[in-house]
């Protein structure tokens, strides 16, 4: 993948879906099944993504030249159950600033 802010924009998602299936799935059937297991495998799991991210985010930082206060934004919208979601779009637009800065 060419555009490093398509792979943090990808990465951003499943790190998102990840912190929800840890909260709304993994976590009950720890608590009311018993099965310590599931938080266990899709904690790893989404501790991977989040450390992926987290190299992604700093990858981008450096190749795009992005601002401290827009790599912040998205940041602290990896840290809200749906953050992600919400600055999505806006992710779809520095893609498209990247891709025009790199044309040019």
């Amino acid at each position: 993948m060419k555009n490093p802010v398509s792979f943090l924009r990808y990465v951003a998602f499943a790190e998102a879906i990840s912190f929800l299936i840890l909260v709304g799935v993994a976590m009950p059937l720890k608590y009311f099944a018993g099965l310590p297991a599931a938080v266990r495998i899709v904690g790893l799991v989404h501790g991977l993504l989040f450390l992926l991210f987290c190299v992604a985010l700093a990858r981008v930082m450096r190749t795009a030249k992005w601002p401290i206060a827009r790599a912040a934004l998205i940041f602290v919208a990896a840290l809200l159950p749906f953050g992600p979601f919400v600055v999505a779009r806006r992710m779809r637009g520095y893609e498209q600033e990247f891709e025009s800065r790199s044309r040019a």
